[in-house]
Formats: structure tokens, C-alpha cells, sequence
């Protein structure tokens, strides 16, 4: 079901750098009326807050702590399009010593921060008929050695994102996954992605995924490739109805 984004009020975790930047420009450019800015630092949102003025909000939040996340729901009952952008990586090989930690690390914030977000917002979401984006990653779907542990939790989200997609479906919530490949964020070039696309692609893919009611949207030429040859399972198995 097509998404319009005019008129909306939108909440973006992550929303001081990189993707959840480019996400909160994209939206305003929609037709956007409001956007949360939900950072554990709201400082660190004043470019933002300078360029939108009151049309924006930043708010604390630390998607780790249940409490903080519980806080940040109450004080934003007004959210129609939810974007959980904030995440984590690090570069370990999974025999190194330090992949238990990293992996402990990277699941308390890229999966049980989905997990909190979305049991925080669902009934939100509900009672204004509303949409959750979920950055996920091509990384959901390929393993790399060296971004072993990332790439598990990502497929854990992606597998949690599913599973949100069906239930809060039944509320009349729609749910969007987004995978990119490299993206040229500080993320992005902390593991040598220096020249990939620029975080735009990224935002204007979502706009374009909500215009269109996609639950899928991968962003780049990288992501494209692996859409390409996911298409198939995904149109029939992901989104086709499977009894069990």
C-alpha cells in the first residue's frame, strides 16, 4: 500500500549523521512536517536544528536501555513514519578473541534496539496508521569474514523485521526493510568504503519505498545485485503466504 509522507510527523534514531541525516533531509524535501531527532546527544543535532528550525525536535535516546526507549515513545505519541536507523559495527574476524563481545555488542544495539523500538512505538503506530523503516543491510542476506559478527546481527534484524512486518501488519502498520550495500558514512569508511554512494541514495530510497509500498528497498548498485538474484525467494517465499 502506497505511503504518502505530506503532512506526516516522522521520528529518525540516528538522526545526527550519515544515513539518519540524509533521511531527515529527504523527508522535509517530501513534504514532511515534523521529524524527531532521537540521538543518545541531542548537541550534536544543532546543524539540523539550525537548518529546520522548529520543525524539527531533538530528543535523548539510547535504543540499549529499555527505559530511555519507553521515554522517547511517551514523549512522541504524534509519530506516523518510525525509521529505526540507529546501529553498530565492528570489524572482527569471528576467531578473533573479541567476537563474543562484538557480536553481545552489536545484538544489544542493531537487534534488541529494533526489538524495543518497535514494542515501544506499536501502539502509536496503530492508533495513527503508521509505517516502520528499518535499516537493515545487504549484509542481512552475505556474510563477510571480517564483518562476521555485523553481519549476524543484521540477518537477525532482518529476520526480526519479518516477523514485525506480519504482526504489525495486523494492526494496520506497514513495515519497510532497507538494505544497503557500502555506504560512504563514517561507518562505511571505518571498514575502506571511501568511494562508495553517498547516504542520499540511501534516504531516497526509502521515500521511494513508501511512495510505492514496497517492504524491500535496496538502494544502490551493490544492493541492486543482490535484489536481482533474491528477487525470486523473496517474491515467494518472504512475501508469499506459506502455511506451516
Amino acid at each position: 500500500m502506497s505511503y504518502s509522507l505530506k503532512g506526516k510527523v516522522a521520528l529518525v534514531t540516528g538522526a545526527n549523521r550519515g544515513i539518519g541525516k540524509s533521511i531527515v533531509d529527504a523527508f522535509f524535501a517530501s513534504g514532511v512536517a515534523k521529524v524527531y531527532l532521537a540521538v543518545r546527544n541531542p548537541e550534536s543535532t544543532q546543524e539540523l536544528q539550525a537548518q529546520y528550525g522548529d520543525r524539527v525536535v531533538a530528543l535523548p535516546v539510547d535504543v540499549t536501555d529499555e527505559a530511555s526507549v519507553k521515554r522517547l515513545a511517551e514523549q512522541t505519541r504524534d509519530v506516523e513514519i518510525l525509521v529505526n536507523n540507529a546501529g553498530v559495527m565492528n570489524l572482527v574476524s569471528p576467531l578473533d578473541e573479541g567476537a563474543e563481545a562484538a557480536l553481545q555488542h552489536e545484538f544489544n544495539v542493531n537487534v534488541f534496539g529494533l526489538l524495543r523500538t518497535a514494542q515501544a512505538f506499536a501502539g502509536t503506530l496503530e492508533a495513527n496508521k503508521g509505517v516502520l523503516v528499518q535499516l537493515n543491510s545487504i549484509a542481512s542476506m552475505k556474510t563477510f569474514g571480517d564483518m562476521t559478527t555485523y553481519c549476524a546481527s543484521k540477518a537477525a534484524a532482518y529476520s526480526v523485521t519479518q516477523g514485525l512486518r506480519e504482526k504489525l501488519g495486523e494492526k494496520g502498520v506497514s513495515v519497510v526493510s532497507v538494505h544497503p550495500g557500502p555506504i560512504a558514512t563514517d561507518m562505511g569508511k571505518s571498514a575502506g568504503f571511501d568511494d562508495a554512494p553517498q547516504a542520499e541514495v540511501v534516504a531516497a530510497s526509502i521515500v521511494s519505498a513508501l511512495e510505492s509500498g514496497d517492504f524491500h528497498a535496496f538502494p544502490d548498485e551493490v544492493a541492486k545485485q543482490i535484489e536481482a538474484a533474491y528477487q525470486s525467494y523473496a517474491e515467494n517465499v518472504i512475501l508469499g503466504e506459506m502455511s506451516v
